[in-house]
């Protein structure tokens, strides 16, 4: 009740929503939780899922890593969904996709907490940090991919992690 972090010798969920401290080292926290909804949020603005970003130009990428690379060439307004592009404000949207970026931070303690994002989301008056680097961001190379990380010579991620590499989730009947 009373822990802030705890570690678990088995992976399970949805890979494009967990956090790097989960997929990595088996912690997970309330921050997990923040990473998750962080790519919720530019999943609803993109109209994309996570999932459905894959090797592209012989580069592994998702939806954090296309984000922060238009977040680098300030080109944000290309994430919004065409269907939503006419009806809405574009300095909101670009704040959303903001807060989403600062809740994907690689870093657990880098990320705001969800009263925060509360009062970021509903008090544009709030100027919000600059945001690194999220977690997950696939550079070139095989050394950047977070699965890779863990595996021995040989071993396939799929025999690594207990996650689901489809659009089902695995559901673990022991509470956090």
């Amino acid at each position: 009740m009373d822990q802030t972090v705890v570690n678990t010798a088995r992976i399970v969920g949805t890979f494009g929503y967990m956090s790097p401290e989960y997929v990595t080292h088996g912690q997970f926290s309330m921050k997990s939780d923040v990473y998750s909804f962080g790519v919720l949020i530019l999943e609803i603005i993109s109209g994309k899922k996570n999932s459905s970003f894959y090797q592209m130009d012989g580069l592994v990428n998702n939806l954090v890593t296309y984000v922060w690379k238009l977040w680098e060439k300030k080109a944000l307004p290309e994430l919004v969904d065409p269907g939503i592009r006419e009806d809405c404000k574009s300095d909101e949207v670009i704040r959303y996709i903001h807060i989403g970026l600062l809740c994907v931070q690689e870093n657990p303690t880098d990320r705001p907490t969800m009263s925060r994002i509360h009062q970021m989301l509903t008090n544009s008056s709030i100027t919000l940090p600059v945001p690194l680097p999220p977690g997950f961001f696939f550079r070139n190379g095989p050394e950047s991919n977070p699965l890779a990380q863990r595996l021995e010579p040989g071993q396939s991620s799929s025999k690594s992690f207990a996650c689901s590499i489809d659009e089902a989730t695995i559901t673990d009947v022991n509470p956090r």
